[in-house]
């Protein structure tokens, strides 16, 4: 078109007139004087009737901010070089993006889409920004390749919205965005992180979606939802769970249209969920989840989480470790993250437990106590005894660590972990029941043993020609004498053994013992069934169901 024609055309033209520019080539001076035609002289605003561009092609920008289009948009298979500018566009009719390519910034902050908005198959190739944007009816998003993430902060979706097969290079971010009747959030891509914190979702949802990293903070879900993720590291904090939510990791690449869905750059291991601080967890079913890095301590109604599948939780460092001078092996159980950073900052000789991470408050035992028992009682209550176990010793070390707990009960709690590992421990209470048996066998042959056994003699008294009167007294044990070799004998050892083996099942030995072996009988017979009886339950809480 010359430019006679085009001043021609141009004329013509009116606020809310139609246009059809089908595949018509445009710069950046003949879109502006196209828009300049249709902007009211009085208000200063750009209105367009139905506005045809498909397969329009922009060479420059395509700047339509703050236009109106009273009837539809069609954009389908627009090519746009530069940036794309619909900042705060009024949209009355249907919105057609559909297969349209955006080299540059695509930003629609404040556009209000009063029909269906059709971005399928679309194309952005630097970030796409819909920050309060206004979704009246339907929105897709499927097939769309966000080749520089997009930013959807404050977005209203009040209509079905779909973003199957979407892919954001980059983040993704919902924040504060309301999902009035989203029933699903994709399957979706996104190398970077999907952002919903403070999003609300007023419908049941089923969130699908591989991603390095999920941040739901104080996400709210009016209904039921459940996340289903892959290879992500998830942040639950402070979420507001009114219905059951769960979060479960997909093991396989999700499909759309029977091909599995690319996955670029994420090759991250099992979901991770870092932290329930501030969530009810009363609502909330965790399935194949990771929770070694998770923050437990916040949680409200933790005692009835509910952990399903494969899960996995932190562990005390394995092996011997060096402590000081002294080389220290701590006992394999399962722990909480707030310990590992505990036990991290309160000592720099704490190998192998992980620090807290720069800034992380750490909080100190008499704060995990509770934690660990609300845990132990949530797996109790899911009749899984031999893992609330753990959970058990976690508590009692923290309880044993406290500085509200006296002096007195912390002295009996260390004992109770050194004799049995608060009675979890068999082999520990085994090892300390070989020792007292040692010692006492050792102690009885040296010194508890008399000399010789004690041979009854009888005393007679003769009154009468016919009436003899006999008593029978046993001498006092005399205490062995001589080279302590030569009371290392078989015979005493022998004698010995059964004494002990006796008393651990508090029966008498019948043997005449010395004032020492008396004493250490006595001392056996308390202490060793004890010791016996710690590691039998020790076992029982292991295996009992």
């Amino acid at each position: 078109m010359n430019d006679p024609d085009r001043a021609s055309y141009l004329a013509t033209l009116s606020p809310g007139a139609d246009v059809d520019h089908r595949g018509t080539p445009f710069t950046d001076e003949l879109l502006s004087e196209l828009l300049a035609a249709l902007t009211d002289s009085v208000t200063g605003r750009t209105c367009l009737g139905e506005a045809l561009f498909e397969e329009a092609k922009f060479s420059g920008d395509a700047a339509f901010d703050g236009v109106r289009f009273d009837g539809d948009a069609w954009f389908k298979g627009a090519e746009v070089e530069g940036n794309a500018q619909f900042d705060a566009v009024d949209f009355g009719g249907e919105a057609q993006f559909e297969g349209a390519y955006f080299g540059g910034h695509a930003s629609f902050e404040q556009a209000r889409f009063g029909g269906g908005a059709w971005f399928v198959r679309a194309e952005m190739g630097a970030i796409a920004v819909f920050g309060g944007v206004k979704f009246s009816s339907e929105a897709s998003f499927v097939g769309v390749r966000f080749r520089g993430g997009a930013w959807f902060g404050g977005a209203e979706f009040r209509g079905d919205t779909w973003f199957r097969g979407a892919e954001f290079h980059g983040n993704a971010g919902f924040l504060k965005a309301a999902f009035e009747r989203v029933a699903a959030v994709g399957p979706l891509v996104c190398t970077g992180t999907l952002d919903m914190s403070e999003a609300v979702f007023g419908a049941a949802v089923t969130i699908e979606a591989a991603a390095d990293s999920v941040h739901c903070r104080r996400t709210q879900w009016v209904s039921t939802a459940a996340l289903r993720l892959r290879h992500a590291t998830v942040d639950l904090s402070d979420a507001v769970l009114e219905y059951p939510v769960s979060i479960a990791a997909r093991s396989r690449p999700f499909t759309t249209n029977g091909e599995d869905l690319a996955e670029p750059v994420l090759t991250g291991p099992r979901v991770r969920v870092t932290s329930l601080s501030g969530v009810d967890a009363a609502h909330l079913v965790l399935t194949d989840i990771d929770l070694t890095d998770c923050r437990f301590a916040g949680t409200v109604h933790l005692d009835q989480l509910r952990l399903e599948g494969l899960y996995t939780l932190g562990v005390a460092p394995r092996g011997l470790r060096r402590r000081g001078v002294r080389p220290v092996r701590w006992t394999p159980r399962r722990t909480l993250v707030e310990e590992h950073h505990w036990r991290a900052a309160r000592s720099a000789d704490s190998a192998g437990w992980t620090p807290p991470p720069e800034g992380e408050e750490v909080l100190e035992p008499a704060a995990l106590a509770p934690v660990y028992r609300q845990l132990r009682k949530s797996f109790e209550d899911g009749k899984h005894e031999p893992g609330a176990a753990d959970f058990y010793y976690g508590e009692m070390e923290m309880r044993r660590h406290a500085d509200d707990i006296p002096w007195a009960e912390r002295s009996l709690l260390t004992v109770y972990w050194a004799l049995s590992g608060y009675g979890l421990r068999a082999s520990r209470a085994l090892a300390w029941l070989g020792v007292f048996m040692t010692a006492t066998v050792l102690v009885m042959m040296l010194w508890g043993l008399p000399q010789h056994d004690p041979k009854p003699a009888g005393l007679g008294t003769f009154t009468g020609p016919h009436r003899i009167a006999i008593a029978t007294v046993t001498p006092d044990p005399v205490n062995p004498h001589g080279p302590y070799h030569e009371r290392l004998s078989a015979e005493r050892f022998e004698k010995s053994l059964r004494l002990v083996i006796n008393s651990v099942v508090f029966r008498s030995s019948g043997q005449n013992l010395t004032t020492v072996g008396t004493y250490s009988e006595m001392a056996a017979r308390l202490g060793e069934p004890v010791l016996l009886g710690l590691a039998v339950l020790a076992i029982r809480n292991r295996v009992k169901r």
